[in-house]
């Protein structure tokens, strides 16, 4: 991140759970499944999607919803692939290491990506808030120069609010023995010369967290009250309940990314449990991604009827 004073350092050291050879090699069966069920779920989704819009395969898949929900595809493909692969060849090898390039570039990746998908997600209450509030307008509202504008948008200002600002900041490493999983930018942090001042990195690091984690947050909650006074003023006890089904994937969701995100880049870099933020860097950098495609789309009955008339097409082709 920035401009780093690495004359000595070509890589580093990834421990990971070195002291637990047992453990490396359960999690290295686990985590590859859990790495190809990400690449099959929401490469499934793409796939459904595009195949969508370009056939008209469903009409149910041409939606803001399951636009936004491609985006968030391809952000968790893309995450995924940058940490998970050299992180099972990692539990494999007992020379744990990794490039400074490469480690710089997961930094930078981890950091934009993961900014993008609190902002996808933000993006994504509000098509729920139209639609719900405001269902009348929503055709005109969510129209597809809107959901566009949107997700570049989010693409956009996640990299100007994340990766933009560390250029700034300079640091010196007097250190290459990284006590995690993977390269993220609170744990190089860790990594920084005795009596180097910290403060200045910290504070970047929470002024880009209020921008891409608790703003987004925040009006995540002011968009679910708006819902939830809506849905409870709907007489019918079947369409509150459709209406609260439509939301419950994505407050599942937010509630498990945003909750770990929180807990591990807004809080003091300073006497924190390494093995601890291991576990949870887990859960947001691999098996959370997993759980999207699940929990948004693979549930869903549009999406299972989309994927039963793919398979028809393909066996009648055959």
């Amino acid at each position: 991140m920035g401009t780093w004073n690495t004359t000595f350092i070509t890589e580093f050291i990834l421990l990971g759970f070195a002291g637990h050879p047992q453990l490396e090699k359960v999690l290295f069966v686990i985590m590859s499944l859990v790495y190809l069920v990400t690449l099959f779920g929401n490469g499934s989704i793409l796939a459904l999607t595009c195949l969508g819009d370009l056939s008209h395969l469903d009409s149910h898949l041409q939606t803001p919803m399951y636009f936004f929900l491609s985006n968030l595809a391809v952000l968790n493909i893309c995450y995924t692939s940058a940490v998970v692969p050299k992180m099972l060849i990692n539990f494999l090898v007992e020379r744990k290491s990794i490039s400074y390039n490469f480690c710089t570039a997961q930094v930078y990746i981890t950091l934009f990506l993961g900014a993008a998908e609190c902002i996808l997600l933000m993006v994504m209450a509000f098509d729920r808030y139209v639609a719900i509030c405001h269902p009348l307008h929503y055709p005109t509202t969510m129209n597809k120069a809107t959901c566009v504008s949107l997700a570049v948008g989010a693409w956009i200002s996640s990299f100007l609010f994340s990766v933009a600002p560390s250029f700034a900041v300079k640091r010196s490493l007097c250190n290459s023995i990284v006590d995690h999983l993977f390269c993220e930018a609170p744990i190089l942090f860790q990594l920084a010369c005795p009596g180097q001042d910290l403060s200045k990195n910290e504070v970047m690091m929470v002024a880009g967290s209020v921008l891409t984690l608790l703003l987004p947050f925040v009006l995540i909650l002011l968009s679910y009250v708006r819902i939830v006074v809506a849905v409870l003023r709907i007489s019918s006890a079947d369409g509150k309940r459709k209406a609260f089904s439509t939301c419950s994937a994505h407050i599942t969701v937010v509630t498990i990314y945003y909750g770990s995100g929180m807990f591990t880049y807004m809080r003091p870099q300073t006497g924190n449990s390494a093995e601890k933020d291991k576990l949870i860097s887990l859960f947001y950098s691999v098996i959370n991604p997993m759980l999207n495609p699940i929990i948004y789309s693979l549930r869903n009955k549009d999406v299972k009827e989309a994927f039963l008339k793919v398979l028809g097409r393909t066996k009648g082709s055959q």
